[in-house]
């Protein structure tokens, strides 16, 4: 790995605490992103970088950072800034394994939907890297208007995104309160006329970089998804493995303690299965990939950095338990199966906030991956009694000549009938599992739906349409002379504001903000008012347009 280093990342001059921490994350060459990006971020160029998500653009603006950062200062030193929360925690978490070897280093992610105290605390303890969305980001300003004083690095990171969600006037309120000396760095995929408007006021002689991103394709390998809660996670993947006809498998976590919790389970349920981590001596890590290879183990458990390399023929399926960090690491991840020329089937548990990850999934390797459904109790009690009959149908040549005596003593000592000697026998040996229809129902976890409604359920005092409180049709304001109004299927359970709407349509229809009448947000769906004249130009312009992750599809609205 230091000679891999020493013609990679080595030659980017980085902090030798930060090469450390990617070698152990596994890292091994930079992507185009990160070898143009670092050597100008090092530098204290400004700089604007056009990048897809899933190019590695998170390691070209966090490692240069680091390198410059000073552990001594407890005091804010560079600041990112995100369109989503989900994002945050991404780019925080990211930050926090690249600098694992420096010492002193904190981070905090600052974000809406959670307490404010404890990102306060953390804030005043001296983190020296803030990751925060917009909104709550100008909430904490307005309590500590001298919180940014000493950033002297900011990134907007997804820079076309939030304008898209309507953050244009909370990203100016940020940049009054930095200070003029700092080094901005602006990443985004498109470059629309607002962003470069940005870029003219706010950075200093800016260095280019573009990134034509590539699509990876895995054509060879039958991709799914699983919608789960979290604390679904462990019953679902025991009812995915009942009724999957794998040969071997490896199922991917993020940590070295989930890998030896989830072999732990798969071993209490009768499965061949082993943990694979960074801290097993290399010694053991290869007995369990020649276990792996030669059929005494089924399923191996595995963290990312641990199953680099991984080349056996037998892995048929790939599960993913656990979200990957991008989408890179995720091709990576089902590279593992459908290798010289085989096939192979990939399977990715998704929870509700891991929806964006997997739509940049889609994105990045130009392929859908398709919703499935947990298997119902009869799929499972078929693949149960299948898989019984398949382990007993090569006993049974011969049987009554090795076992027909020891069978009828057995028979005569019980004074038993030998269907009630085999069914004594069956319960043995399948230990207590349920072998009928009611007795695998009581075993079922919360379908994929179940889990959504969970997730999507209204905090308690809240009133939604959900709620249970008749349904009462609010009436519509008479429309202004010259508009119509539009539809659309977001609405405040898709956690969208009417500044988000207002975002979008401005920006990607090219349309004057007097132009846009009323916006109501309703919890389903959400009415705009739109100029009469070029509505049919407008909508097209806005046909791919996403808001918070999702589709804006707005349609002419024509009222019963």
């Amino acid at each position: 790995m230091t000679q891999t280093l020493a013609g990679g990342f080595a030659a980017l001059e980085l902090h030798p605490a930060v090469l450390t921490a990617i070698a152990a994350v596994g890292y091994e060459e930079p992507s185009p992103i990160q070898s143009q990006s670092i050597p100008v971020i090092l530098a204290g160029h400004d700089m604007i970088g056009q990048a897809q998500t899933g190019t590695g653009k998170t390691a070209a603006f966090a490692l240069p950072l680091l390198s410059r950062l000073d552990p001594a200062r407890r005091e804010p030193q560079i600041l990112i800034l995100t369109p989503t929360r989900e994002l945050a925690l991404q780019v925080a978490a990211a930050f926090e394994r690249y600098s694992c070897e420096m010492g002193g280093v904190k981070v905090v992610a600052v974000y809406g939907g959670a307490p404010m105290g404890p990102q306060l605390k953390a804030l005043r303890q001296g983190a020296q890297i803030i990751v925060a969305t917009p909104g709550r980001l100008c909430d904490h300003l307005r309590r500590d208007e001298k919180l940014l004083g000493s950033v002297a690095h900011l990134v907007l990171d997804e820079a076309d995104e939030m304008l898209k969600l309507g953050f244009m006037e909370d990203i100016e309120f940020i940049f009054e309160a930095l200070p003029e000396s700092r080094q901005t760095v602006l990443f985004s995929a498109t470059l629309p006329a607002s962003i470069r408007a940005i870029a003219e006021r706010n950075l200093k002689s800016p260095k280019h970089v573009k990134i034509a991103a590539k699509t990876q394709t895995v054509e060879r390998i039958e991709q799914a998804h699983l919608m789960v809660h979290a604390d679904q996670k462990p019953v679902s993947v025991l009812r995915l493995l009942e009724v999957e006809q794998f040969d071997a498998l490896i199922a991917f976590v993020r940590t070295k303690q989930a890998t030896l919790d989830m072999a732990e389970l798969l071993e209490r349920h009768g499965y061949r299965a082993s943990a694979l981590n960074g801290d097993m001596p290399q010694a053991q890590r290869e007995r369990v990939i020649e276990a792996l290879k030669d059929g005494s183990l089924d399923i191996v458990v595995a963290t990312d950095v641990a199953a680099r390399g991984l080349d056996v023929p037998r892995i048929t399926h790939v599960l993913n338990i656990d979200m990957p960090y991008d989408p890179e690491s995720y091709v990576h991840r089902i590279g593992r199966t459908g290798r010289a020329g085989r096939t192979g089937r990939a399977l990715l548990l998704v929870t509700p906030r891991e929806r964006r990850m997997l739509q940049v999934i889609e994105r990045v390797t130009g392929q859908k991956v398709g919703e499935i459904r947990l298997p119902d109790a009869e799929t499972v009690l078929e693949a149960r009694l299948q898989r019984l009959a398949n382990s007993l149908r090569p006993l049974l040549e011969g049987a009554d000549e090795a076992r027909g005596s020891v069978c009828r003593e057995l028979c005569q000592r019980l004074d038993c009938t030998p269907e009630l000697l085999a069914a004594a026998l069956l319960a043995r040996q399948t230990q207590g599992q349920a072998l009928d229809l009611e007795g695998v129902r009581r075993e079922q976890p919360l379908t994929p739906a179940a889990a959504r409604e969970r997730s999507e359920r209204p905090e308690r005092g809240e009133r939604t349409e959900r709620s249970g409180e008749p349904r009462t049709r609010r009436p519509l304001e008479p429309l202004t002379e010259g508009r119509v109004r539009c539809r659309t299927a977001l609405g405040k359970r898709d956690g969208v504001a009417a500044k988000n709407l207002l975002g979008a349509i401005i920006n990607e229809g090219q349309l004057a903000r007097e132009a846009i009448g009323r916006i109501q947000v309703r919890e389903t769906f959400s009415l705009i008012e739109l100029p009469e004249e070029g509505l049919e130009r407008l909508l097209g312009r806005l046909k791919e347009t996403r808001v918070a992750g999702k589709a804006l599809r707005l349609r002419r609205y024509h009222e019963d």
